[in-house]
C-alpha cells in the first residue's frame, strides 16, 4: 500500500467528512474519492459505511490502526525544490517583434512571396 493513500485515508477517517478532508489536504474531492476507492480495491472490503453520516466499517477501523503505525514509521514526505527563477524574456511593447533571448539565434526576415 502506498503511504500517500494511507495518509489520505487517515485524514478522512479522523474528519469523517470527505469535503473537509479534501480541503485540509489541499486536493480535489474527486482525487480523494479515487484514493479511497484504490485503497478499498487493495484491501478487498469497503472502508466506509454508505449513508449520510460518514462512518468507518470494522475493516476500516482495523486499517486505521495499522495505517497510523505505518505512516508514523515512514519517512517524512519530501517537498520538491522551487523552480529556478527568471529565464524568459518579457515582450517589449510597441516594437512589433519579439525580443532576443540570450543563447538563441536572432530571428531572420523571411522573403516576401510573389
Amino acid at each position: 500500500m502506498k503511504i500517500s493513500l494511507l495518509r489520505r485515508f487517515i485524514v478522512v477517517a479522523e474528519e469523517l467528512h470527505f469535503p473537509r478532508a479534501a480541503a485540509s489536504l489541499g486536493i480535489p474531492l474527486a482525487s480523494l474519492y479515487t484514493s479511497v476507492e484504490k485503497l478499498e480495491a487493495e484491501v478487498g472490503h469497503p472502508l466506509f459505511q454508505p449513508g449520510e453520516p460518514t462512518r468507518l466499517t470494522k475493516v476500516g477501523e482495523l486499517l486505521l490502526e495499522e495505517a497510523r503505525v505505518e505512516v508514523a514509521a515512514a519517512p517524512a514526505p519530501v517537498k520538491n525544490p522551487p523552480a529556478p527563477r527568471g529565464g524568459k524574456a518579457k515582450a517589449s511593447k510597441g516594437k512589433g517583434r519579439t525580443p532576443a533571448v540570450k543563447g538563441q539565434p536572432k530571428p531572420y526576415k523571411k522573403r516576401q512571396g510573389r
